[in-house]
């Protein structure tokens, strides 16, 4: 009985975070006099796509939607390798400074050198301005993911460096051939963040870019929103019409998390394992 209990309750809770989502869907592909006639349904009455279409109108969606993608994917790979590595350092017994180390990540977490300081090293000393590296650069190591792995390969049994450097093994081939594959849930749980955080980022993108053509996705779906508010309080003027300003609102929302929940469920196998990572011992 008390099996069945839980697992309505979580069958509840799970559809309480469906039907948001539905909704959202669905308001998407409702026309927008459906929508300001009859609201939210959970089955339009009229179907339309004109919110697509009106997001879709420029190829300029297409141009941001390569740069968020490049970005994610190269940012996501660099940035799980970097901190991986250096997370291993620190976490190795025999490494001598891996306390100066551990403490200088640390101090970054209590620390920063504010947004001026940020700027004046990201645009003039490496000259990064209107580059891809400006929006992956500044997020390669995050030292709580690194300190999340750090806690991984602590749990890791010191032996099998041993056994491996016996064998003639060196610190490269024992990192790539042993080490990750052994700590696959914790960097797949530390990849899906990393990847999180590049495609939800908007801040670099407006500290650093400039060029239109160049702007990251959530950038420009931030423009779209503001264009679609002054052509509804133009009354349709700029386009000769009036725009779906609630479906577009929709349709971004599908579109910016889109990728995002498809990639989940790829990972979902190792994310949960990955999120106990410390929370029991022995």
């Amino acid at each position: 009985m008390f099996g069945w209990i839980v697992n309505g309750v979580i069958a509840l809770f799970a559809l309480g975070c469906l039907i948001p989502f539905w909704m959202v869907v669905i308001g998407s592909l409702t026309s927008e006099r459906s929508l300001k006639v009859n609201g939210f349904r959970l089955w339009p009455e009229e179907w339309s796509l004109n919110a697509y279409q009106y997001l879709f109108s420029s190829d300029q969606i297409f141009k941001s939607y390569g740069v968020t993608v490049s970005v994610t994917v190269v940012g996501t790979v660099l940035a799980v390798l970097i901190t991986a590595m250096f997370s291993y350092v620190i976490s190795h017994r025999k490494v001598k400074y891996r306390g100066v180390l551990s403490f200088m990540a640390y101090f970054t977490m209590l620390f920063g050198a504010g947004l001026v300081g940020f700027y004046i090293l990201i645009a003039q000393w490496l000259d990064l301005k209107n580059t891809l590296w400006a929006l992956i650069l500044p997020y390669l190591l995050n030292p709580f993911f690194a300190f999340i792995l750090v806690s991984f390969f602590r749990r890791i049994p010191y032996e099998l460096n041993e056994a491996a450097t016996v064998d003639g093994a060196n610190d490269l081939y024992i990192f790539f051939r042993i080490i990750c594959p052994i700590s696959t849930p914790a960097i797949a749980t530390i990849s899906l963040f990393y990847a999180l955080s590049f495609w939800n980022d908007w801040w670099l993108g407006l500290l650093f870019i400039d060029n239109h053509e160049m702007q990251p996705l959530q950038i420009l779906i931030r423009q779209l929103q503001t264009a679609t508010d002054l052509e509804m309080s133009l009354g349709g003027t700029l386009l000769n019409q009036t725009p779906p300003a609630y479906g577009v609102r929709y349709a971004t929302v599908c579109v910016t998390i889109g990728p995002i929940v498809l990639l989940y469920p790829f990972i979902q196998r190792y994310f949960v394992k990955g999120l106990t990572i410390g929370a029991v011992k022995g």
